[in-house]
């Protein structure tokens, strides 16, 4: 999804708006000409998480879909999803990893924010301990499975961020001294 402009009518009174800088402002906005409304677009938040199985012998998998919807179908990324309207990111990325994985998980602290800014988009990916090995992935899901690190379809990764998300989780673990907040801007 690229940046667009999503209205064409005005969500207060149903005239066509128009896209202009509104004064005291200093950028394009959907304005209504009828009822005066300003109407604001604004970045879409994806929450999931990055759901890590820790084995007996100290070796750690980390938990990825198999993508049964487009864009990029048949891909793997990390259970994520758009995050609803009335609930935290927190309860979106556990919503989501439901959905998408069918996975028990604690949910942990916040580990990516990545701004997407052509898809309009930010990412917020938390840290998560998968609580059982069994999945019951949904229908926007062909399969759920645990990689170790060597095992990963690097090249079948489905977005950027996702990509991002496991580099750094594997960098941290091999280096041993926690798990920081990592930010960054996905640009392409």
């Amino acid at each position: 999804m690229w940046l667009s402009r999503r209205f064409k009518f005005c969500p207060s009174c149903g005239a066509e708006v128009r896209y202009q800088v509104p004064a005291d402002d200093n950028r394009e906005r959907a304005t209504c000409p009828s009822c005066a409304s300003i109407h604001y677009e604004n970045p879409i938040n994806v929450v999931g998480t990055l759901p890590i199985w820790e084995g007996a012998g100290g070796g750690v998998q980390v938990l990825l879909c198999r993508r049964a919807i487009e864009p990029r179908l048949g891909k793997w990324t990390l259970p994520a999803g758009f995050l609803e309207l009335g609930e935290t990111t927190e309860q979106g990325a556990l919503r989501e990893t439901d959905e998408e994985a069918g996975a028990h998980i604690e949910l942990g602290p916040l580990y990516g924010l990545m701004n997407v800014v052509k898809a309009g988009q930010i990412h917020l990916f938390y840290r998560a301990r998968l609580l059982s090995t069994t999945f019951n992935p949904g229908p926007e899901t062909l399969e759920a499975r645990l990689f170790h690190e060597h095992e990963l379809p690097w090249d079948e990764i489905a977005f950027h961020t996702v990509r991002d998300t496991l580099r750094h989780f594997f960098a941290d673990w091999h280096a041993g001294q926690g798990f920081p907040l990592h930010c960054g801007d996905i640009s392409y």
